[in-house]
C-alpha cells in the first residue's frame, strides 16, 4: 500500500485490530441515527464544517457518519489522517497541516480539498484496540486546547458505546 502520510501508519499487530473491528459487524452498515448525531454534535460543538466517525479497515477508512463530506463514504487508508490517529492513545491534532512536513504530500492537504486543521480522537475497545476515530476537519488553521481534546475524546467514547450497543 502506498503511503501518502510520509510516516509509518500500520502497527505490527494491525491484523488483530482489524479482526476486532470486523467482529462488530459495522463496516458497510446502513447509516444509524446515534452515529449521525455524534458527528453532528462534533461539528456543532467545535464549529467545523466536517466531522466524521471513521473506522479504519485493512486498506480503507470507512465513514459510519460524515457531516460535510458530500457523499464520500470511504478513502484509501494510505491517505487518511485517521490512520495515524489509531496509532496514538490520545487525541491527534494538526493545528495547521501546512506546517507538518509529514502531511505536505497528502492529497487532502496539498489538493483542492484544502485540509488545514485536523483533530481526531481514537475509538477504543474495552480491550485496548483502536478501531477508528471521531475527527473534525476545517479549511482554516486553528488552535485546539486540552479541554477541547478531552471533549472530542468523550465523543469518541460515546461512539464506542454505540458500536458496542449494536451487538
Amino acid at each position: 500500500m502506498e503511503n501518502m502520510l510520509e510516516v509509518p501508519f500500520i502497527s505490527t499487530n494491525d491484523w488483530l485490530r482489524v479482526e476486532k473491528l470486523k467482529s462488530f459487524k459495522i463496516l458497510d452498515s446502513q447509516p444509524e441515527a446515534p452515529f449521525n448525531y455524534i458527528a453532528a454534535l462534533a461539528a456543532k460543538q467545535f464549529k467545523t464544517p466536517i466531522a466524521l466517525i471513521s473506522l479504519v479497515d485493512k486498506y480503507r477508512v470507512w465513514y459510519k457518519a460524515a457531516i460535510g463530506l458530500n457523499n464520500i463514504q470511504e478513502v484509501p487508508r494510505s491517505e487518511s489522517l485517521c490512520s495515524m490517529v489509531i496509532l496514538q492513545e490520545t487525541v491527534t491534532v494538526y493545528e495547521d497541516a501546512l506546517k507538518e512536513p509529514c502531511l505536505l504530500a497528502n492529497p487532502f492537504v496539498a489538493g483542492d480539498f484544502g485540509l488545514r486543521f485536523y483533530a481526531g480522537a481514537p475509538i477504543k475497545t474495552t480491550d485496548g484496540y483502536r478501531i477508528g476515530a471521531v475527527c473534525i476537519i476545517d479549511s482554516k488553521p486553528r488552535t485546539f486546547s486540552e479541554a477541547e481534546q478531552k471533549e472530542l475524546q468523550n465523543l469518541a467514547d460515546m461512539a464506542m458505546e454505540e458500536i458496542t450497543l449494536r451487538l
